[in-house]
């Protein structure tokens, strides 16, 4: 099972142990206030919150976390399978890079189809979907770039400030990854 890749100097991989205290130190410390928005986060963790959780997502069985690593190392994001569901052969994704100096160079467009072609390719799924907010235009776009279709709109189920957003519900079924690869 492949779970390397690699372009340009950046590489994505499997989350490993001695990344958690890094991954806070790096990103969480504390979050990057666009990247909170972009993602519904909350802006300040607790070191020994985040690497609890961590260690936890490495142990469990219906997810895999990969690290988008900077060419210096740096893990600067993650794109993760969860919520798998061998039954149905349906999960949940969800990619964020932590630092808005990483936005619009195609290191998440590129990470997310690896991870999309994970989904299909090695854990055989069905389906792959997401939630994505109205405001995160970019987002949507590489989603819908990467097959993703829109199918289903909570509306104003989020605040922005002071305003109401969608939340989108989009998702990739396999004969559509098949089609667009």
């Amino acid at each position: 099972m492949r779970t390397e890749w690699s372009k340009a100097g950046y590489k994505l991989r499997l989350a490993q142990k001695q990344d958690a205290e890094p991954y806070f130190r790096n990103n969480f410390n504390p979050l990057d206030s666009e990247t909170a928005r972009l993602t519904g986060s909350q802006k300040h963790f607790e070191l020994d919150k985040v690497i609890s959780f961590f260690y936890q997502c490495l142990d469990a069985s219906d997810r895999y976390d990969f690290m988008i690593i900077s060419p210096e190392g740096k893990i600067i994001g993650e794109s993760v399978i969860n919520e798998i569901d061998n039954d149905l052969r349906s999960a949940n994704f969800r990619i964020c890079l932590f630092h808005p100096t990483d936005y619009g160079k195609g290191i998440g467009t590129w990470a997310l189809e690896k991870t999309r072609d994970f989904a299909f390719q090695e854990l055989h799924l069905h389906r792959l979907e997401l939630n994505v907010f109205s405001f995160n235009v970019r987002a949507i776009k590489a989603y819908k770039h990467a097959g993703f279709r829109q199918e289903g709109i909570l509306k104003d189920a989020i605040k922005d400030g002071d305003k109401y957003a969608d939340n989108i519900l989009m998702a990739i079924l396999e004969d559509e990854w098949k089609s667009c690869k």
